[in-house]
């Protein structure tokens, strides 16, 4: 995870500062400050100056899908953020924390975006205290949307989220059907497991089929990984058309991809960044070594080695995401300087 920390004062500078520290190992931080006589008094190459506005800053961060956090009132990470929220299933984790260090509040998405989780890991390597407000968290109750995260499940109906932890808060069994061959279990109290396919209403189905079942919250595999080449410049809505005709002419839902991925020359290419950070999906990149090492039948071109290094970008990439398991579904398809491949993630 990326996260990206702001403060506004000289002691929440300085808190910074121990946060990347403490926090190095484990996340790759990047500091900013509002601050502008902290940075004259005592210039650092390891913190920018925001010369934006602090709204600015956000949506600019949250494009990047990197988490935000705060180190001030959460008034200003409130007012910041609004104006460039999705909903819970987009947005990324923004987190606020006062500068003493005392307390780390997750303060949007929580379970979806990993906000309460982070807040907890900030909070153990820090000693301030996480101030965690979700229903189910402060009850230690099941929380579907958290299992989704948790098993990479796509939530194909996001109203059913507030349906199912209701019943959970009330204390009411959560019945609940997977698909068989998913390898997806469900141990968590309060959860009884059926079989599948339920033979009438569960408050929960795991399953890649397409079929109609009577439930609250349907969940699907995100197994599908888009690998991309593309000419430098092409814009957020050339990459969005492209991909948006071609899945949909493969019968594959945008919530079902679990990545994009390309060759890292790629990682700083703006209209891949757009398109992942408006559709909430991680970018992945890889060496042209990397690339070339993995094993399949790829669609050659000299062309691409010379230029790249590897003679194939997206149907490597695209398999390389997927882990030991991917098979390539549909082999790379070119279109006005762009190509795209999709492989499968499969069970072992």
């Amino acid at each position: 995870m990326k996260l990206s920390v702001i403060s506004f004062t000289g002691n929440g500078k300085q808190l910074s500062e121990r946060i990347a520290k403490l926090l190095e190992k484990k996340l790759e931080i990047e500091l900013y400050t509002k601050c502008e006589a902290c940075i004259n008094d005592n210039p650092s190459p390891d913190i920018l100056f925001v010369k934006t506005s602090v709204s600015e800053w956000a949506k600019e961060r949250m494009l990047e899908r990197k988490a935000l956090l705060f180190i001030g009132a959460c008034g200003i990470a409130v007012r910041a953020a609004a104006p460039h929220l999705t909903d819970k299933l987009h947005d990324v984790p923004v987190l606020v924390m006062d500068e003493k260090g005392k307390y780390v509040i997750p303060i949007l998405s929580g379970h979806m975006g990993g906000a309460n989780d982070l807040a907890a890991y900030i909070a153990g390597k820090t000693g301030a205290e996480p101030v965690i407000t979700t229903a189910t968290d402060m009850n230690h109750k099941f929380a579907v949307d958290l299992f989704a995260k948790r098993n990479n499940l796509s939530i194909e109906n996001k109203d059913g989220i507030a349906k199912v932890s209701s019943k959970v808060l009330a204390g009411k069994e959560i019945m609940m059907s997977i698909e068989e061959g998913l390898e997806i279990t469900c141990g968590e109290a309060g959860v009884r497991v059926v079989p599948y396919p339920p033979a009438g209403f569960v408050d929960v189905v795991v399953t890649s089929e397409n079929d109609v079942f009577d439930t609250s919250i349907l969940l699907k595999p995100r197994e599908y990984v888009i690998g991309i080449g593309c000419k430098k410049g092409k814009t957020v809505d050339e990459i969005d058309q492209f991909i948006s005709r071609t899945i949909k002419e493969t019968g594959i839902s945008i919530r079902q991809i679990f990545a994009l991925s390309s060759v890292s020359q790629k990682r700083d290419e703006q209209g891949i960044i757009a398109w992942c950070g408006k559709e909430g999906i991680p970018f992945f990149t890889y060496t042209a070594e990397e690339l070339q090492e993995v094993n399949g039948s790829f669609t050659k071109s000299a062309f691409v080695k010379e230029q790249v290094g590897v003679d194939n970008v997206c149907e490597r990439a695209a398999v390389k995401a997927c882990g030991k398991n991917g098979k390539l579904l549909v082999p790379k398809i070119a279109e006005n300087g762009m190509t795209i491949a999709i492989a499968v993630r499969q069970s072992s």
